[in-house]
């Protein structure tokens, strides 16, 4: 086996193998040499530095062919030219900042982009070696916080963090022209006695999805994070309410009429307007937008395409 050196390269000939490796940044010990699925080690090798464009060819004896191996991490490819470390077993943080390193040089020489770790909550002892090694948050769950890093110099494309959290309120009317209404245990309606829409997941009761009759967006209105919300026709399939005692102090059928009458609504230019909304649907004047079942050019899944639905597909 016979090794070329360059500054900040290794050419690796043995045999029918000729392999070239970009260097790592930091080598915690020794001499390392990349391949594609491990990283070679070698504690006695010492290299010095040649002109740019000049090389050195040495003999490497057996005495030094013994090396230890050590696996990178296992990562799959992403759709936009970078890399996902989904890590799921425990580690020591030093053997992980060890494999992250080299496993980020290897991704370097490979024309790799951005990297996404994603640590499960019971891994957390790791964050600290991804955030010395130059990863930042992206975004956190209830199980898990996604680390990023962009390899490339240059500007980086990686999205951002999801700017939006979305909200429903139902106005869900049966044939006798009642909605339902909540009174809430808690949040500002809490004691109010001003009955409402439901909102978000605080009753059960078996619905038909009909049409979205109007959305609004408000921004910087939760720790930093504009806000979607959805005004929906819904027809009950049912008519027996089970509230959660817990969120919802009482619920009942309420003739529309009476619902947009309460002074609150009045008052409320938002909740005027969707009142009035729901009013003209009901009186079969208004037409929201009706759930199409469509595919995309990339995928065969289905999803849906929000459209008015006197538009003749």
């Amino acid at each position: 086996m016979m090794f070329a050196f360059f500054p900040k390269k290794v050419s690796v000939f043995s045999g029918l193998v000729n392999c070239q490796f970009l260097l790592p940044e930091k080598s915690p010990k020794g001499f390392w040499v990349l391949g594609n699925n491990s990283l070679s080690v070698f504690p006695g090798l010492k290299v010095q530095p040649v002109a740019p464009f000049l090389s050195r060819v040495m003999s490497v004896t057996s005495s030094l062919l013994g090396f230890e191996k050590i696996k990178l991490l296992d990562a799959s490819d992403d759709a936009y030219g970078g890399v996902i470390v989904d890590m799921k077993e425990p580690m020591d943080s030093e053997v992980f900042a060890s494999l992250l390193g080299a496993s980020t040089s290897q991704w370097r020489q490979q024309g790799k982009k951005g990297i996404w770790i994603k640590l499960p909550i019971e891994l957390v002892n790791l964050v600290e070696a991804a955030v010395k090694a130059g990863f930042r948050y992206h975004h956190a769950e209830a199980s898990y916080l996604m680390l990023v890093k962009w390899i490339p110099k240059t500007n980086s494309t990686l999205p951002a963090n999801a700017s939006h959290r979305v909200g429903i309120g139902a106005c869900v009317m049966n044939d006798k022209g009642e909605v339902l209404v909540v009174q809430e245990n808690g949040g500002k309606f809490k004691g109010t006695g001003v009955w409402k829409f439901p909102t978000g997941v605080v009753d059960e009761i078996e619905t038909q999805f009909l049409e979205v009759l109007a959305f609004r967006q408000s921004h910087n209105s939760f720790f930093g994070k504009s806000d979607l919300f959805f005004v929906c026709m819904l027809r009950p399939l049912s008519f027996d309410i089970q509230k959660q005692d817990s969120e919802i102090e009482a619920a009942t059928w309420m003739p529309f009429e009476d619902y947009a009458a309460q002074p609150f609504v009045q008052k409320h230019e938002q909740f005027s307007y969707i009142a009035r909304i729901c009013l003209e649907k009901k009186n079969n004047k208004y037409t929201g937008f009706c759930a199409v079942p469509t595919t995309t050019a990339f995928s065969s899944k289905k999803n849906y395409l929000y459209v008015n639905k006197d538009l003749k597909l």
